[in-house]
This record gives structure tokens, C-alpha cells and sequence, in this order.
């Protein structure tokens, strides 16, 4: 039973994460060009007035393109198709490692109930820990490889590397450890992950305890308790995003081709030093955008999948 259990919560976490990779997938193309360095930031021109003689002075700033601009500047230079970069590296990856993430999840969950007290919110923190902490270490090679390619910049008509090819250069250019960039930050991110299924699984419990006057709560699970699940997805990804999200603009330097970024904490002082505190917060509405939708799907898909197999044993 608990093999087939081990099962279930692997084929719905494989198959809500790739239903929710292909909807997003334009999203995080925009995310993760807004978080590069590479992003052209556009000039601007400020007049400063003397204090003294009355003569004013221009001086030059720049402010970062807005996700319009950005996602105009894709389709008129690349074409729609580099809206969807990296998708294949993100559908080989999502569905094991969601999979994994989902089959952790209940494990380490079912571990901690016996360590501390049932489905309390350390159980639940400790749980989306270890389940992240497992989930990050065996797929950062596919998300690197992703990233990497949703970063190419290539005109229409020119040739574009796909996964393989983009796997076998960083292997031959950084060999092994070139995988592994911005693991770092990735477990840094687990704190999001931690305050996602905290405040997710809190508003969970108050919805069940909400709908359990019916009697046939279990049997007669409606088209509502889904959508509560959703919004309780989305305002728990939606919280977590905001709170944690300067790792994400880390990683993604990391992350990027012969950048000076080298570790964690250098990076994080180097965009505060350049770009100031604002730029770890560059690509946000895309994440937001994204994530709140495909967490809320993610999140339902999985319940949903997780009741009708149960109830079908």
C-alpha cells in the first residue's frame, strides 16, 4: 500500500508539473531575460538644476525595459518561437522533477508527523525542505541546460543550439562542475518552497475544516474545493515569491555564459554595488505572472489526480 501510495503521488506530481511548464512557458523565457545581465537597459536623461547660477545640468540614468518592451523586442528580432526556448529541457525535466519533488514531499511528511506534531507547520516547512533539497540536487543539470538556452539570443532564420547540443558545450566548455551553477542560490530558494507549502497547506487545513459539515465531503469532492485549492495555491506561491525572490536574479547569474558571477554571496554584492537593491527584484511581474497561475495549477492537478486514483484503489 504504501509502494502504491509512493506511485500515485509521482504520476500526479509528473503530470500536473507538465501541464503547468507547457502553459507558462513564454513567462519564464521573459523572467529569466529580464534577470540577466545581458538585458539592454534603455538611457534616460535627467535635468538637474543649479543651486546657485540657476543652470541646469543633464545627466544620463537608465531604467530597465518594462516586460512589454522586452517581449516586443523577442518577437521583432527572434520570432514567437524563442518565446518557448528551453521547453524541452523543462518537459524532460518537470515531470521527474515534480515527480520527485510531489513522492519527497509525502515521505519526509509522513517521516516528520512521527517526529513532531501531526501536520503542524514545522512538519510541513521540514517536509517542502528535504523535498526541495533532493528535487534541486538532482535536476540542476536540466534546469542549468534551460536556462542557458532561454538566454540565447539568436536573429530570425539563424540556428539556434537545442538541449543536446547545448549540454554537450557546457560540458565541453566547463566540463561537470558547469551543471551544477547556481545550486548555491537554488538552495538558498528552498526558503520560498518552505513558505509556499507552510501557508498552502495552513489554508488547506481551514478549507477542509470550512467544507467538512457536508457529510459526503470525502466522496463528493465538487468543482468549488478545487477552486479553493487554486486560490490557496496562488496566494501561498504569491506570498513566497515576493518574500524569497532575489535568488531567483542570482541564479540566473550564475547561471550565465563567461559571466565574473562566481558564487553566491559575491554575486549578490556585485548586482547591489552595480545595479543597486532594485535589480534583484528584475523580472517579478513575468514570475508572478507565471508562477501564482502554474503553482495554482500545479497544486490543484496533483489533488485532483491524488483523489480520483485514491478513491479508484
Amino acid at each position: 500500500m504504501a509502494q502504491k501510495d509512493t506511485l500515485l503521488h509521482l504520476f500526479a506530481g509528473g503530470c500536473s508539473g507538465t501541464v503547468g511548464a507547457i502553459v507558462t512557458c513564454p513567462l519564464e523565457v521573459l523572467k529569466t531575460r529580464l534577470q540577466s545581465s545581458g538585458l539592454k537597459l534603455r538611457p534616460v536623461f535627467h535635468v538637474q538644476l543649479g543651486t546657485l547660477s540657476g543652470t541646469g545640468v543633464i545627466r544620463q540614468g537608465t531604467v530597465t525595459p518594462g516586460l512589454l518592451q522586452v517581449l516586443r523586442s523577442i518577437l521583432e528580432k527572434e520570432g514567437p518561437r524563442s518565446l518557448f526556448r528551453g521547453l524541452g529541457p523543462n518537459l524532460v525535466g518537470v515531470a521527474p522533477s515534480r515527480a520527485i519533488y510531489f513522492a519527497a514531499y509525502s515521505k519526509s511528511k509522513e517521516m516528520f508527523n512521527g517526529l513532531f506534531v501531526p501536520n503542524s507547520g514545522v512538519v510541513h516547512m521540514s517536509s517542502a525542505g528535504v523535498a526541495a533539497f533532493v528535487t534541486n540536487s538532482l535536476m540542476n543539470p536540466v534546469w542549468m541546460v534551460k536556462t542557458r538556452m532561454q538566454l540565447e539570443k539568436k536573429a530570425r532564420g539563424e540556428k539556434k543550439m537545442n538541449a543536446l547540443q547545448c549540454a554537450r558545450y557546457v560540458y565541453k566548455s566547463e566540463g561537470i562542475r558547469g551543471f551544477y551553477r547556481g545550486l548555491t542560490a537554488s538552495y538558498a530558494g528552498i526558503s520560498e518552497t518552505m513558505i509556499c507549502f507552510l501557508i498552502y497547506e495552513t489554508l488547506k487545513k481551514h478549507l477542509a475544516k470550512s467544507q467538512f459539515a457536508s457529510p459526503n465531503y470525502e466522496m463528493e469532492k465538487g468543482a468549488s474545493d478545487f477552486l479553493g485549492l487554486m486560490m490557496a495555491a496562488a496566494f501561498s506561491k504569491g506570498c513566497a515569491s515576493c518574500i524569497a525572490y532575489p535568488h531567483e536574479v542570482i541564479r540566473t547569474r550564475l547561471r550565465e555564459e563567461g559571466s565574473k558571477y562566481k558564487y553566491f554571496f559575491q554575486t549578490g554584492r556585485l548586482i547591489a554595488v552595480e545595479e543597486g537593491y532594485a535589480a534583484f527584484y528584475r523580472g517579478l511581474i513575468p514570475q508572478l505572472i507565471r508562477q501564482i497561475p502554474n503553482t495554482a495549477i500545479v497544486l490543484s492537478t496533483y489533488e485532483l489526480i491524488v483523489h480520483l486514483l485514491g478513491n479508484a484503489k
